[in-house]
């Protein structure tokens, strides 16, 4: 029931991703709305079934309130299968504070880990880039991002297939010495945390592609996500309102089509999917509020792969030495 266009848009993805991938799919929200969405497609694939919730948390409420006053809500109840193992893994387009707060308080933390962080895949022009934390924890300790580094780590190792990962953390400028004292602290943490740890890095460098994964705290990521988006929607305008003035600028736009379609491929948000949700004990992945139908099939070809790859499992023994000590 999340997403811009819900529950529409989620449905469609839904039936996408049943019909590709060798999967179960099960929606969960008001039956009646998810029922009448797959009658549109005659035949619905044998492998989509449904659970009915009957509330919904909107995005604008509170993520913490709206868990625990709204129990059947599709987030819960979607948190609760999860749990219980009646799913693998979970999908939502929804109230991102929501999912983190019900995964958090249903699902509980990895051994060790004390706050969840959000990783996104990136495309860059060396290769992807996991930036990590996006949005989940806007406040951190310095002990937390060490936490997602190991755990970004491990992602890139064993799902991205990445042999020796480099891992940078987010600052403003390169040299050891530049940030504030969190980010001081953050960085030494890193430097014995026995990853192949190459530095700080700056926002510059997010699409480079110069690491495999980046650290940084929730409120930077998000800033960071949300600047690239906005750019990247402002570039595509202005390049289609260039190429309409005049004939030539038209016909060489027509024949560089194929181009365009590629430049559009590799840096469209639907072809990542969705966002994994680091550091709680199970698969949940994040989809974007505006997702079409393609992203969130992909968001749930994120959620297959994570569980296909025993992520869970490799993020908590990523974590464990550096568990603190009771």
């Amino acid at each position: 029931m999340g997403g811009d266009v819900a529950p529409e848009t989620p449905v469609a993805g839904a039936v996408r991703a049943a019909r590709d991938l060798p999967i179960e799919v099960v929606l969960i929200g008001d039956q009646a709305l998810i029922e009448g969405q797959l009658a549109r497609y005659g035949r619905r694939p044998a492998n989509v079934s449904v659970i009915h919730a009957s509330e919904t948390i909107e995005m604008d409420e509170s993520p913490v309130a709206a868990v625990r006053k709204k129990k059947d809500s599709s987030i819960n109840v979607g948190i609760e299968c999860l749990r219980d193992h009646r799913v693998d893994a979970l999908v939502s387009a929804g109230n991102t504070g929501a999912v983190a707060c019900a995964a958090t308080l249903l699902l509980g933390l990895l051994p060790g880990v004390e706050r969840p962080g959000i990783g996104l895949l990136l495309p860059g022009l060396h290769g992807e880039t996991l930036l990590i934390d996006v949005g989940a924890n806007i406040g951190p300790k310095p002990l937390h991002l060490l936490h997602y580094a190991l755990m970004g780590e491990a992602y890139a190792r064993f799902v991205l297939g990445k042999m020796r990962p480099s891992v940078g953390l987010l600052n403003v400028g390169e040299e050891e010495t530049k940030g504030t004292e969190f980010i001081r602290e953050t960085y030494s943490l890193l430097q014995n945390a026995g990853i192949n740890f190459i530095g700080n890095t700056e926002g510059r460098n997010i699409f480079m592609g110069q690491c495999d994964v980046i650290v940084c705290d929730g409120f930077a990521g998000n800033v960071a996500l949300k600047t690239a988006e906005s750019l990247a929607h402002a570039i595509s305008h202005i390049l289609k309102r260039s190429l309409a003035r005049g004939p030539i600028r038209r016909l060489g736009a027509w024949l560089c089509r194929d181009a365009f379609r590629g430049l559009r491929q590799e840096i469209d948000y639907a072809e990542h999917g969705g966002a994994l949700l680091f550091g709680v004990s199970g698969v949940c992945v994040i989809a974007h509020g505006a997702s079409t139908a393609k992203a969130i099939k992909n968001a749930i070809r994120v959620g297959y792969e994570s569980v296909r790859n025993n992520v869970t499992r490799h993020l908590m023994e990523a974590v464990q030495p550096a568990a603190p000590v009771p």
